[in-house]
């Protein structure tokens, strides 16, 4: 296995944390990709020691993936991006951590998703994973919207998505509503056979399971579903009017990224999906270049 030779080579590591799972990368100083590593949920306002754990867990996987010793996590310069660090008390916790890296710059998953997005340059994101938020940079304001968590907010996010699904399913179990064609997908996924069965399996789930049931309103729209269309027409428009907010500000380039991006698009306002851009990088690449100008700023 290599080591790390600190007088030849400077290496980073870019790390994007949000309520499903974390994201590392291991680059050269010229951003070239060596290793990558991929763990569980990074949002500290659901476990700061959750957190914790999936940072180094992600990091040390990247450094095996790039052929380097496990040791060798003090050698690498990381940038952190993370969900929920926009909240001061959490950002406190965090910066509190006696870290194992050489050295380690904090800021938003919000940040470091910009900065990958538009490659360093100023520019406007949503982001629809887990949960959903808004962001722009623009000649050095930032401007947020939305990024309230879940289940309070988040709305066009997988996680609220889930739980409007059950919200429906529950109402039509009770015959409340008429039947959806999500009732028998999300029960049949779920392993169970009625409402109960089903509010014994939700009960204090966190968002990363009510995500993982956005694809049942999916594939209901897509057979004709009226229910779910609702639903997912509803998150969508709310997405979309985070784009008009965001493009008052002027931003050079807009993205949508996240995980929910693929199916979330098609169902975007005309003129929004119009004004999207493909993102030129991934948001823990984006944290390496945040991790580069703040030691240039050093």
């Amino acid at each position: 296995m290599n080591t790390i030779d600190e007088k030849k080579q400077q290496l980073f590591i870019g790390i994007d944390g949000g309520g499903s799972k974390c994201k590392a990368v291991i680059t050269d100083a010229k951003q070239r990709v060596l290793g990558t590593g991929v763990s569980g949920p990074a949002n500290p306002l659901h476990g700061v020691d959750q957190t914790i754990y999936s940072i180094v867990e992600s990091a040390t996987l990247a450094l095996a993936s790039a052929g380097l010793a496990a040791d060798d996590i003090k050698h690498l310069i990381a940038g952190v991006g993370l969900a929920g660090v926009n909240l001061p008390s959490l950002m406190d916790k965090m910066t509190q951590w006696q870290h194992p890296f050489s050295q380690l710059f904090l800021t938003t998953d919000l940040s470091i998703a910009c900065l990958g997005a538009h490659q360093g340059r100023d520019g406007a994101i949503m982001i629809t994973g887990t949960g959903s938020c808004g962001y722009s940079l623009v000649n050095g304001e930032e401007y947020f919207i939305g990024g309230h968590g879940f289940p309070h907010g988040d709305h066009g996010s997988g996680a609220w998505t889930g739980l409007k699904v059950v919200n429906v399913v529950m109402r039509s179990l009770d015959k409340l509503t008429e039947p959806s064609l999500m009732n028998e997908k999300l029960l049949a996924h779920l392993s169970c056979d009625n409402a109960l069965d089903l509010v014994e399996v939700i009960a204090h789930q966190p968002a990363s399971f009510f995500a993982s049931l956005a694809f049942v309103a999916y594939d209901a729209a897509k057979k004709g579903d009226e229910l779910a269309l609702a639903i997912i027409q509803e998150g969508a428009q709310y997405i979309s009017n985070i784009a008009d907010r965001l493009w008052e500000n002027n931003p050079q380039r807009l993205s949508l990224i996240g995980g929910l991006t693929p199916v979330i698009k098609p169902y975007l306002s005309a003129h929004v999906i119009a004004l999207l851009s493909e993102p030129k990088m991934p948001p823990e690449q984006g944290a390496v270049i945040y991790a580069k100008q703040q030691l240039d700023l050093l």
